[in-house]
C-alpha cells in the first residue's frame, strides 16, 4: 500500500466534494436544516401548549372554574368566545379548529349531582371542531382524559361529564381531503422551482441563452415558452394527483376555476424565484442548492404536511409570510371548504405576491450573459 497515493486520492475527493455545491448542501447543510426545523417544530413536545377557544354558556362562577381546571392542566390556553356568538361560525371565521361549549344549566345540574347524587343529573361538552385538521384529535383526546379525571375526583359511579363532537362543516370531511390539495401545491412548486432554475443554469453554463440571441425567438417568446412548459407539466401533475385521490381514497374535493388558478398563480411565483435565482447565482450546482434552501423549509412550513397550530408562534407568523401557505390555504377554501370569499383573499395575496417575483424575475433574465 502506497500512503502518499492514498492521501493524494483523498485530498483529490475532498476537492471534488468541495466543487460540487450541491452534495455540500444535501451533505451538510440540508439535514441540518431539517433538525433546526423540526426540532423547533417538536421541542417539548410533552410541553405543547394548544391554543384552545372555550364558549360558557351558563356564565357561572361554577362553570368557568372548567376554564381554571383546564389551564391548570398546562396544555391548553383558554380564549373565552362571545356566549351569544354561533359556535360554527366563530371557528369558521377565526380559522379555530375546535371550540369547547359548556352547556347552560351546569351549575344547577353541578349541584344537583354533587350535593343529591342524581345519576341522571350530568352534562354534555360539545366539541365543536373541524374534522379536517390533524391536530384537532390529540386536542380531544387531551381533554378526553382531563374530564375523565375529572369524572373520577367526584367520586361518584355514574360519569358527571360526558362528551359529544360536532363538526363546523356541512358534511364530514377526512384528512386525506385537507392533505391533497396541500401536496398540489407543495409538487407545483417543486417543479416550476428547480425546472426552472435546471433549465436556465444548465443552458446559461453551456452558452446556449447567450446564442439564443442571434435567433428570432425573443426574450418574451423564452419565458412564455418556459411558463406554458411548467403550467402544463403541473396540470398533469396534479391530474394524476387527483386521480389517485378519486379512484383510491374516494375523496370528495371540489374542482372548480378556483383550481387552475391558483396552479397558475403558483407557477408565476416559482419561476419568478427560480429566474431571479439563476440571476444571482450563476454556477447550476449552487444554483439547485440555493433552491433546495428555499423549497424544503418552505414546503415543511407552510402548512403542506403539519399544521401551523403544532408551530411555536414564531414561526407561525414566518410561516404566513411564505407564498406556499396562501396557495395551500387557498386550494383548500376552494376544494374542500368551498368557501370563495376566502378563496378569493389567498388568491389576491399570492397574486401580488406573484407579480411582483414574476417581474423581478424578467428583468432579471437578460440573453447576453452566459457561458462561452
Amino acid at each position: 500500500m502506497n500512503l502518499r497515493v492514498v492521501i493524494a486520492s483523498l485530498v483529490i475527493s475532498f476537492k471534488s466534494f468541495y466543487r460540487e455545491k450541491t452534495t455540500m448542501f444535501f451533505t451538510i447543510t440540508f439535514p441540518i436544516l431539517l433538525i433546526l426545523v423540526f426540532g423547533t417544530i417538536f421541542m417539548d413536545d410533552d410541553k405543547l401548549i394548544f391554543n384552545l377557544s372555550m364558549q360558557d354558556l351558563d356564565q357561572t362562577e361554577t362553570s368557568a372554574m372548567i376554564a381554571k381546571g383546564l389551564a391548570d392542566t398546562g396544555k391548553f390556553k383558554i380564549t373565552m368566545v362571545d356566549p351569544a356568538i354561533d359556535a360554527k361560525q366563530y371557528a369558521k371565521n377565526n380559522k379555530v379548529n375546535l371550540v369547547l361549549v359548556i352547556p347552560q344549566g351546569y351549575a344547577k345540574a353541578f349541584a344537583q349531582y354533587l350535593q343529591f347524587g342524581d345519576p341522571n343529573a350530568f352534562v354534555t361538552i360539545t366539541y365543536v371542531n373541524d374534522p379536517g385538521s390533524s391536530s384537532v384529535v390529540e386536542k380531544m383526546q387531551i381533554l378526553n382524559m382531563a374530564f375523565a379525571t375529572m369524572n373520577q375526583k367526584l367520586s361518584a359511579k355514574t360519569p358527571f361529564f360526558k362528551t359529544e363532537e360536532v363538526s363546523i362543516h356541512t358534511r364530514k370531511y377526512r384528512f386525506i381531503e385537507f392533505f391533497i390539495p396541500g401536496i398540489i401545491a407543495m409538487a407545483v412548486m417543486t417543479e416550476s422551482l428547480f425546472g426552472t432554475v435546471n433549465v436556465n443554469t444548465e443552458l446559461r453554463q453551456k452558452g446556449i441563452i447567450r446564442k439564443l440571441s442571434t435567433t428570432p425567438i425573443t426574450r418574451t417568446d423564452w419565458i412564455l415558452s418556459n411558463i406554458l412548459y411548467q403550467f402544463m407539466l403541473a396540470v398533469i401533475a396534479t391530474t394524476a394527483m387527483l386521480l389517485v385521490g378519486y379512484g383510491v381514497f374516494d375523496v370528495k374535493l371540489q374542482i372548480n376555476a378556483w383550481l387552475p388558478l391558483f396552479i397558475v398563480l403558483n407557477v408565476f411565483t416559482f419561476v419568478g424565484i427560480g429566474m431571479i435565482l439563476t440571476r444571482i447565482v450563476k454556477e447550476a450546482q449552487s444554483a439547485a442548492a440555493a433552491a433546495n434552501a428555499i423549497a424544503f423549509p418552505m414546503m415543511f412550513l407552510s402548512g403542506s404536511f403539519f399544521p401551523l397550530e403544532m408551530m411555536p408562534g414564531f414561526l407561525q407568523t414566518f410561516a404566513k409570510m411564505l407564498p406556499l401557505y396562501y396557495v395551500n390555504e387557498g386550494l383548500r377554501a376552494s376544494m374542500v371548504l368551498h368557501d370563495n370569499e376566502n378563496a378569493l383573499r389567498y388568491a389576491v395575496s399570492i397574486g401580488i405576491f406573484a407579480t411582483v417575483v414574476f417581474i423581478l424575475g424578467i428583468m432579471a433574465t437578460r440573453w447576453e450573459e452566459g457561458g462561452k
